[in-house]
């Protein structure tokens, strides 16, 4: 950002005047123009130094593109579609016309920017748009519920672009749509924290850990600096990220690691972190990645409430779909859906029960549990869960540092359809937010690698804005030789150049942009001609990609050079390799 620019937009930013939009405006402008970390990084710490406190919340949610922390389960709900008919309402345009300029440019904030700049200012005097107008009309969207609410939705956001500047129109339509394109990362907004306010990163990351709600943490970091992230806590109702487990080459390697060790099933369900408050009779169900699925889960939220005897807890564990009829584990796949429906939930409930399987505890009767070691943690959590077979019941554990007893235990996990085990040091305390050497490790079996071509891709956003950030895997139809979708691959390629990898995001977009056939919004079609060799954890049924299955969790292994597209795998092997998982047959 130039000097005379900075000075600029410090001079309109004094406490106790409303902080114009224009001024976040001109610095999601300067944040999109420069791609550095670090120049993001001054860029946004300039700005929080000056933004007054009443105002910082708000600010520090709207660089990332929210409205509310990234914990919530509120969300805008605003479609495509309805942002074209806002625009309509807001410029007098017919929408055939606003689709063809958003095919063209493929960016809905860019077609509306060309039509505000287009549009007669009637009034010289207008008021101008404050941040926190706009984020009063941002989180009310989210509000509207019931009959009507698409029509009041569509009111509030032609009210914000009709008063708006073009560059402001620009990214108002961007941050409803979720795609702000600025380049800012967690990582970003911690270190503008941390050098705003002149306090360690690793401070503001702790803190992060604990509370993740980065405008509440710039507001302590301004008010109280380092000392005051420090003493943030774990609190009822507000996710922590979650201890990570490492891979472990072999079982008996993972045996081998911890002097004092514990085997347990590690589920092909999803991870839950669980918050219960019995004096406000409230209770959450957050997910590893800390998305609210409260509402997706009224069964559990009541066999929870019941089965956990505590009043005040956090405790994690392993949600299971069952099979109605016979009462066994079924896929991930399954229960997928049920975190996905959004109606008819009830209906799905008969359709898809679960279970869950508690196998840590980390707050119990106001205090954090992270300095306790697991022997500790467990044997907390194992005196409140009352076990209900078949509902409610702790994680199948074996401890043992006898191999042969381990592999029994590891294929038991298998053959009842589970991923493998995690291995866990009994002796370690709980560290949120890393896999942490010496204390968790994962043993699953090793499946064959695939190679497939790609077909398609998304545009990046954040650190990968400017790249193809994301990229739609392809395998033969084995009866017609066409290619289908078979995953989304986002991992395994790094984005700087190293000296033992060269494969980065940079390299494969210039690679596939010659061969973008289409560009639909942020997504293309690409011709296949790239093939790459893939790496995965599972391969699952998909009622969503045309092959009919998906990989699970696909990471990069190497460009194959020396393959054709016509050298791809086709259904037919990831048939075969998906019958062969164990527990799948």
């Amino acid at each position: 950002m130039k000097p005379q620019r900075l000075s600029w937009y410090r001079s309109k930013i004094k406490y106790g005047v409303r902080v114009k939009y224009s001024v976040l405006a001109d610095v999601y402008g300067n944040l999109e123009k420069n791609p550095s970390h670090l120049k993001k990084t001054e860029i946004l710490a300039d700005l929080l130094k000056k933004i007054p406190e009443k105002d910082l919340e708000m600010v520090v949610l709207l660089i990332t593109g929210n409205v509310f922390p990234s914990w919530s389960d509120e969300e805008l709900g605003v479609a495509r579609q309805l942002v074209i008919k806002s625009v309509s309402k807001a410029y007098g345009i017919n929408e055939e016309d606003i689709v063809k300029t958003f095919n063209k440019t493929g960016d809905l904030g860019l077609t509306v920017e060309e039509y505000s700049k287009k549009k007669k200012q009637t009034t010289l005097a207008r008021r101008e748009l404050t941040i926190d107008k706009v984020f009063e009309n941002l989180r009310r969207i989210a509000k509207e519920a019931g009959k009507g609410s698409q029509e009041r939705k569509m009111n509030l956001v032609a009210e914000l672009i009709s008063k708006a500047k073009p560059k402001e129109a620009r990214y108002i339509i961007r941050t409803v749509l979720w795609q702000l394109r600025v380049g800012v990362a967690r990582g970003i907004v911690r270190d503008s924290i941390a050098r705003a306010f002149d306090v360690s990163p690793k401070v503001v990351e702790r803190a992060w850990f604990l509370n993740q709600d980065f405008g509440y943490l710039a507001k302590i970091a301004k008010e109280k600096g380092e000392e005051g992230l420090k003493k943030i806590k774990m609190s009822i109702g507000k996710p922590s990220s979650v201890q990570l487990a490492e891979k472990s080459p072999s079982l008996q390697d993972a045996l081998d690691s911890y002097d004092k060790v514990a085997l347990e099933f590690k589920y092909d369900g999803m991870r839950a972190q669980i918050h219960k408050d019995k004096d406000n009779y409230m209770l959450w169900i957050y997910t590893r990645r800390l998305e609210n699925v409260t509402k997706a889960f009224p069964d559990l939220v009541e066999m929870c409430k019941k089965y956990i005897k505590c009043d005040k807890c956090i405790v994690e564990g392993e949600i299971l779909a069952i099979d109605p009829k016979t009462g066994k584990p079924l896929p991930f796949q399954r229960l997928s859906q049920r975190i996905k429906r959004k109606y008819d939930i009830e209906e799905t409930i008969k359709e898809i029960p679960v279970k869950i399987n508690f196998f840590d505890i980390v707050y119990f009767k106001g205090e954090s549990l992270f300095d306790k070691s697991l022997e500790e943690r467990r044997n907390i959590l194992e005196k409140i869960i009352k076990v209900v077979p078949g509902k409610v019941e702790l994680a199948e554990q074996l401890i043992t540092k006898d191999f042969k007893k381990a592999d029994r235990f590891y294929k038991k996990a298998l053959k009842e359809g589970q991923e493998g085990l995690v291995v866990k040091n009994l002796e370690a305390n709980y560290q949120p937010g890393r896999r942490v050497v010496g204390g968790w490790l994962k043993v699953k079996p090793i499946l064959e690698t695939l190679d497939l071509a790609i077909i398609g891709a998304i545009w990046g956003t954040g650190k990968r804005t400017g790249w193809l950030g994301s990229y739609i895997l392809g395998c033969k139809d084995s009866k017609t030789g066409k290619f289908l979708e078979c995953g989304m691959m986002g991992t395994g390629i790094k984005e700087k150049k190293t000296e033992k990898e060269d494969i980065t995001f940079n390299y494969l977009t210039k690679m596939l942009k010659p061969l973008i056939t289409k560009e639909t919004g942020n997504k293309v079609d690409i011709k296949p001609k790239v093939v790459v060799e893939v790496a995965y954890e599972e391969i699952q049924k998909s009622p969503t990609y045309s092959s009919g299955f998906a990989l699970r969790f696909p990471r990069l292994v190497r460009v194959r050079f020396d393959k054709g597209p016509e050298q791809a795998d086709d259904t037919k092997r990831i048939e075969k390799i998906f019958k062969a998982q164990k527990g799948r047959k």
